[in-house]
């Protein structure tokens, strides 16, 4: 029986075509508008920026930009899932992953502030995991801290009544002579 070409891991010119002629997928669709979109904010930039030079302030300055047209007033998640997009196409589009401006601390601090704000907005500030775990222990220390107290005082005071060194008899008993 003999093998076909695909197979040998030869690519049949037909199938090759039919993945070109695929359309992208939605989220390859949006990553290159929002790129395209970022480029033109580059170009129209006073003055005008190259990629190059641009930082995680002006990442930060776009998202602002967008924002006066209502494109970041929805959750926070949007911007963020915005900021993944324009990170991975910096990147396939020949940018160093250490010099991406979409990576930089500043953006990520921005990120987190716009979260924290549409938080208290709602009602529901952002708490982290981390200080409910603190609490929880603070409390647990807390209680222990105070039990180990309490059974302090009481033996401190019980000692004193009976004077040191001796027990005080039981309550309804009289002392043995």
């Amino acid at each position: 029986m003999d093998p076909g070409p695909t197979d040998l891991g030869v690519v049949d010119p037909q199938q090759q075509q039919q993945r070109q002629r695929r359309p992208p997928s939605r989220y390859e669709s949006q990553k290159r508008r929002d790129w395209n979109t970022f480029l033109q904010y580059l170009r129209s930039h006073r003055p005008p920026l190259s990629l190059a030079r641009c930082s995680g302030a002006h990442v930060i300055e776009f998202l602002k930009y967008l924002d006066q047209f209502g494109k970041t007033k929805q959750a926070w998640g949007s911007l963020d899932a915005l900021v993944g997009r324009l990170r991975a196409a910096y990147e396939e589009n020949d940018g160093l992953p250490e010099s991406n401006p979409f990576g930089a601390r500043a953006v990520g601090i921005y990120l987190r502030e716009v979260k924290e704000s549409q938080g208290r907005a709602r009602g529901v500030p952002y708490q982290k995991k981390k200080t409910k775990k603190k609490k929880r222990k603070l409390l647990q220390d807390t209680a222990v801290g105070a039990s180990i107290a309490d059974d302090a005082a009481g033996a401190s005071i019980g000692s004193s009544e009976a004077g040191e060194g001796s027990r005080a008899p039981p309550a309804g008993s009289s002392p043995a002579s």
